[in-house]
């Protein structure tokens, strides 16, 4: 239990598809009705960007599913982009940096905006929670990893091979925090496939990504730090996606924002080719072939499961918004990389640089007027700028396993988890 009474907490979660309401336990991914997948939606007791003293993310914290807020997390940059915009011909362009940047006073401690949802969700836990399972691709298990060390929350971490590039921190992981790393040939999809299995094992819980109000509502306060900056809404947003959960999660907050006849902004979802599949699903074009997947430079835009059709998800967020989906190839993504850090001083992720590529072709082919108010979330930033300024630590996997195919893999993962947990379980208890 949440050791939270009942109706303590100052929001309901409420069904997308049926309306019903629950009072949350902190856990609660999924409607218990039988109806259309449908993702559950928050509805807070108050709206409007909250205003008080506190900065960092909680400063949100009236609109945010949490019991509990933690010490100095800081939150988005939100800032007017002159210099860039002149460079792609755009005149009211607002950047919202999610990174390492000093200088502007950004410290993400892993340099994403996944720092926000990892946050948001493990204050939205009960009281001893269950052992949290999350696959990544990088960037959402660095910062799962890093926040449920400093706050000592249990979670078990699925990765490929690659995603450790991106896992040194500015100390050591706590013993409750388990990397396995997939080896070879295995991808983000493989990961999620095992996160699946892997959160049926007893005392272990899926943390649920897209399904997750506190990774929605938490990737939602780049829109409210805008909002609060810029003085509205912008009139279009624009973000890379692998499942699109940030987009939605902006088009959330957006709704909890909005003025009476204030229009939502604009969704802009860029993918990065040759694997796209939200901007093959959106324009019925077919299924991206899952053979590509090795190849965008955007290894944490490669989610082969995105929540497309789902009520609430990103087909119904695009349509409301009257969005669209873009897709950018890797030396466009490479060359915007290069763009920004000439012009603002500071590196970005590869999956900023497919946003900005993408923002940069629809200025030019006029998809995005000169004079239209857009927000590009920089969704991350600065990650070789913070290796300069700290010493970091490269993360220890707990469990390292030779993938065998997709076939067998998901479960050979599982049994080698449960063995060695039920291997710790029993050192833990002796030791006793």
């Amino acid at each position: 239990m949440s050791g939270v009474r009942p109706g303590t907490r100052h929001y309901r979660v409420v069904c997308s598809s049926c309306g019903t309401r629950y009072e949350d336990d902190g856990l609660l991914l999924d409607c218990s009705r039988r109806h259309e997948p449908a993702f559950l939606r928050t509805e807070y007791e108050r709206s409007g960007i909250p205003v008080g003293e506190k900065t960092g993310m909680f400063r949100h914290a009236p609109l945010l599913p949490v019991v509990r807020t933690f010490p100095d997390v800081p939150g988005p940059v939100v800032r007017p982009a002159e210099r860039l915009g002149r460079r792609l011909g755009l005149d009211r362009l607002w950047v919202a940096f999610n990174g390492y940047w000093p200088e502007r006073e950004a410290h993400l401690p892993t340099c994403t905006f996944k720092d926000l949802e990892a946050y948001t969700v493990l204050g939205r836990l009960p009281a001893a929670p269950p052992v949290l399972v999350i696959p990544s691709a990088g960037n959402t298990a660095a910062a799962f990893a890093w926040a449920a060390t400093r706050h000592q929350v249990p979670c078990l971490l699925v990765v490929p091979a690659p995603a450790l590039e991106r896992m040194r921190f500015p100390g050591p992981l706590d013993p409750g925090v388990r990397i396995v790393v997939l080896d070879g040939t295995a991808t983000y999809s493989d990961a999620i496939a095992c996160a699946d299995l892997l959160a049926a094992l007893p005392g272990h819980h899926a943390e649920g990504g897209s399904r997750n109000i506190g990774r929605r509502d938490g990737l939602g306060t780049v829109m409210l730090t805008a909002a609060e900056a810029v003085g509205r809404l912008p009139e279009t947003y624009v973000q890379a996606v692998g499942s699109g959960t940030g987009a939605i999660g902006a088009h959330e907050a957006a709704h909890r924002l909005r003025a009476d006849g204030e229009r939502l902004p604009r969704l802009l979802m860029c993918q990065n080719a040759p694997f796209a599949p939200l901007y093959e699903a959106w324009r019925c074009t077919g299924t991206a072939p899952a053979d590509r997947e090795h190849e965008p430079l955007a290894r944490e835009l490669t989610n082969r499961r995105p929540p497309f059709a789902v009520r609430g998800g990103v087909r119904d967020v695009l349509t409301e918004s009257g969005g669209d989906v873009l897709r950018t190839d890797n030396l466009a993504a490479l060359a915007a990389m290069a763009l920004f850090e000439e012009v603002e001083g500071i590196d970005i992720e590869p999956g900023a640089g497919v946003a900005l590529a993408a923002l940069a072709e629809a200025a030019r082919s006029g998809r995005v007027r000169r004079d239209e108010l857009v927000l590009l979330n920089v969704t991350g930033g600065g990650r070789a700028r913070q290796a300069r300024d700290l010493a970091l630590v490269p993360a220890e996997p707990w469990l390292r396993v030779p993938w065998p195919g997709r076939e067998e893999g998901p479960r050979a993962v599982a049994e080698l988890v449960a063995e060695r947990s039920a291997g710790l379980a029993t050192v833990t208890e002796g030791a006793r």
